[in-house]
């Protein structure tokens, strides 16, 4: 999955839950994508940050959460 298909995906989980905080939407954007989506994301996630393991979901939820606020850019 490209940076650019995770925020349309991020996204339309906004649309249907404008109340939750971004790394609820971000935890539901991980449990859709199934097991095979969280290892990819969680291995993304310990490669970016030079570390060789970590648990899988919580660091999932972080690469969902770092390539969103990375791309949404600076805060005004």
């Amino acid at each position: 999955m490209t940076a650019e298909e995770l925020i349309i995906e991020f996204a339309l989980t906004r649309l249907d839950h404008p109340d939750l905080e971004f790394e609820e939407i971000a935890a539901l954007v991980v449990r859709r994508g199934g097991p095979e989506r969280e290892l990819e994301f969680a291995a993304r996630n310990l490669a970016d940050r030079g570390e060789l393991r970590g648990a899988a979901f919580p660091t999932a939820v972080e690469y969902v959460l770092r390539v969103v606020l990375t791309l949404r850019g600076p805060s005004d």
